[in-house]
């Protein structure tokens, strides 16, 4: 994961499934991605060993360190944030040997690697909104102004990074396709806007492929079109309507087939926008506001793989 001093505990996903897995007796053992690294065909890594705190001024304490193999382990988290560059790439080979050698990664690390969470959506193009990837300024820009109203976005970003609603004839479009694009050299998505952002871009959480019953919806600020909560949206808990559970359907085999055992979907309206498979949020945001314990269900999850 990353820095542990530097998480906010009281909104921390990775936190809240710690806490369970010590609720459950295990020990927790933790890592960032620099820690790892293989000797000869082995991989191992740097750990701190940690004992846990619902406290947000004081939330863990270190009680042992060492080196081990990653083979050793029964289960690991991979629960690093974006961007997902080459070295989380790196990262995903040295888990694929742990793996091999009967650990649980969660999630599967050939998965995280395949399904880009921006591009994986378009799988399930009975899920999707229009939308166009390319690199090329020019195919970007018929698309807008096809469909009159877009947003534009890189496919490696998070919490609402580089993201842009561009409209036809805005005289700021070209300049924006050469940021985003870097000037013709990343792929980028557009995507036809959907006006039903203004209710709220929802985070929906699956544990393997199946729907927490609750959504939490991320109502963009004044002024504002991203429905990213780091990006100043406001929260609201809502059950799941009909449509979200259709959309939950169309995913649930693939995810299973896959190995991602806990996803969160973006949805907006009526369509998926984004597959998040590297660092899923919103557990405690659900947790106090439903009264739930997610973490439980996804701990039920992996236990029962372990004894399979």
């Amino acid at each position: 994961m990353d820095p542990i001093e530097s998480i906010k505990p009281w909104k921390d996903s990775s936190f809240a499934m710690m806490l369970e897995a010590q609720r459950r007796g295990w020990d927790i053992y933790y890592m960032q991605i620099d820690d790892l690294y293989m000797d000869n065909s082995i991989s191992f890594a740097r750990y701190s060993q940690l004992k846990l705190r619902d406290d947000n001024d004081d939330w863990y304490s270190i009680i042992d360190s060492g080196h081990c193999r990653l083979d050793e382990f029964e289960v690991i988290l991979m629960r690093k944030d974006p961007p997902f560059d080459l070295e989380y790439i790196y990262c995903t080979y040295l888990l694929d040997q742990a793996e091999e050698n009967g650990v649980l990664v969660v999630n599967k690390p050939s998965s995280l690697r395949d399904c880009n969470e921006k591009l994986f959506t378009l799988m399930f193009p009975q899920c999707c909104v229009e939308s166009r990837v390319s690199r090329d300024p020019k195919l970007l820009m018929d698309f807008i102004n096809t469909h009159q109203d877009c947003i534009v976005k890189p496919l490696d970003g998070m919490g609402g990074q580089s993201i842009f609603r561009v409209k036809k004839g805005d005289s700021n479009t070209n300049v924006i396709l050469e940021t985003v694009t870097h000037l013709g050299n990343s792929q980028t998505m557009v995507q036809r806007y959907i006006p039903e952002i203004t209710a709220g871009d929802k985070r929906i959480l699956l544990i393997d492929g199946e729907p927490v019953p609750y959504a939490l919806a991320r109502l963009p600020a004044a002024g504002e079109n991203r429905g990213n909560i780091a990006a100043g949206a406001s929260t609201r808990g809502q059950p799941l309507s009909d449509r979200d559970r259709w959309l939950c359907a169309q995913l649930g085999n693939e995810l299973r087939k896959r190995g991602l055992v806990f996803v969160g979907i973006d949805v907006i309206g009526d369509y998926i926008t984004e597959i998040n498979v590297t660092s899923p949020t919103c557990i405690r945001e659900l947790d106090s506001e439903f009264n739930l314990n997610i973490s439980a269900e996804l701990f039920q999850c992996i236990e029962q793989r372990i004894s399979n």
